[in-house]
């Protein structure tokens, strides 16, 4: 093998296009200057499409998690009550931020492996008999793989309560349907380095005219992140209130140029068609899922470790083939691997990583295993060619 050779499967970082490495290798210019308002207005207004969204998505230099604490930083007050839908890790990791701003958070437990239902919300909301400020959600929880449904999930938050609806759809957005007005969402978030092939780096936050109110309101103590600076900011320059990244920005640029030689719906598509080739292929050679496949997310799929064997493959994958998965997080650290198949990812990388787990089993003296993912897979892909 070339082992300088490296297959990134993980749910993020994911990996980059060369064109989006060459887009970022572009001289570096004055974002003070004429140039960096229209490479900013040019992404800002070409994200709306794959966010959904009805207004120009704000960029923000920083992590995935940063535009989480931007999405509550901007609309939680101290003593504010508010719902956290937590399937995973990061609808936890949501509820500690919201915590830290010092809301009342009110946690509505899901199992994990399993998706929040419309009812469940629904009875949640009825049961506590609070004016509640905002119900926070994540659209892909990356811990468990589980696609939420968000659009009954915001159907039913606007039906029951006053309050703002948050997504955090980090791990998913640039491979999924949203439309944020239509289905209730006033906050959308996500990261860099997921669906949108891009390194780590760029936070991107929409919003609705409703949340604009209420970020205009907020009296939470913020500064780098106050949304209020990068909205102004954007109308009066085209520009951000502090220094941007701007090669990322220049890489985002390229993503957007992507995404519309595809075309959105058929990134959408192809997403659908990778998560049902890694299912049925690894299915077909007895892994067991996580997550059913009604609930499961088209970016990224948890598979239990149940015995001895299925635990050693991600570290054979990572010795023998160069091929780096993603582990369990906190609950679920030694009990899961998790594949990533998003953003620049086509039906023949499902191929690669399918084909590799068949010889980590058929090595580990499990049962004959050669060629048996990799056909089921085959057929899916020809069903969707």
């Amino acid at each position: 093998m070339l082992l300088d050779q490296q297959f990134l499967f993980t749910p993020g970082p994911t990996p980059v296009p060369n064109r989006v490495y060459h887009a970022m290798n572009q001289p570096m210019i004055g974002h003070r200057g004429n140039a960096f308002p229209k490479l900013l207005e040019d992404v800002s207004t070409r994200l709306m499409p794959v966010f959904g969204s009805l207004l120009p998505v704000l960029v923000i230099a920083g992590s995935g998690t940063s535009a989480l604490e931007t999405a509550v930083s901007n609309v939680v007050e101290e003593n504010d009550e508010v719902v956290v839908i937590v399937t995973g890790a990061f609808g936890d990791r949501l509820a500690s931020i919201c915590e830290a701003f010092g809301a009342n958070v009110h946690r509505l437990n899901i199992e994990w492996g399993k998706t929040c239902s419309p009812d469940q919300l629904e009875d949640y909301l009825k049961s506590l008999q609070k004016n509640v400020k905002a119900v926070f959600a994540t659209y892909c929880e990356t811990s468990t793989g589980v696609l939420n449904p968000i659009l009954e999930l915001g159907k039913v938050t606007k039906q029951s309560t006053d309050a703002l609806f948050v997504v955090d759809g980090v791990s998913c957005i640039g491979a999924v349907p949203v439309e944020m007005e239509e289905w209730g969402i006033d906050i959308l978030v996500s990261g860099s380095q997921k669906a949108l092939m891009l390194p780590p780096g760029l936070a991107f936050v929409a919003i609705s005219e409703r949340a604009r109110e209420t970020i205009e309101k907020c009296q939470s103590k913020r500064f780098y992140l106050d949304l209020n600076k990068y909205l102004s900011s954007y109308e009066k320059e085209k520009s951000t209130p502090f220094t941007p990244a701007v090669s990322l920005i220049y890489g985002a640029q390229e993503v957007c140029q992507m995404i519309e030689e595809e075309g959105f719906h058929n990134v959408i598509k192809r997403h659908q068609v990778l998560k049902d080739m890694v299912r049925v292929g690894l299915e077909a050679i007895e892994l067991p899922l996580l997550v059913s496949d009604s609930e499961a997310s088209p970016t990224v799929t948890a598979v239990k470790t149940a015995d001895d064997s299925s635990k050693q493959i991600k570290k054979m994958l990572q010795d023998k083939f160069a091929i780096t998965l993603g582990g369990g997080q906190k609950r679920l650290k030694g009990e899961i691997f998790r594949i990533g198949h998003m953003g620049y990812c086509t039906p023949f990388d499902v191929l690669k990583i399918l084909s590799s787990i068949e010889m980590t089993l058929h090595e580990l003296d499990r049962k004959q295993v050669l060629g048996v993912a990799t056909k089921r897979a085959q057929e899916v892909w020809l069903q969707n060619v």
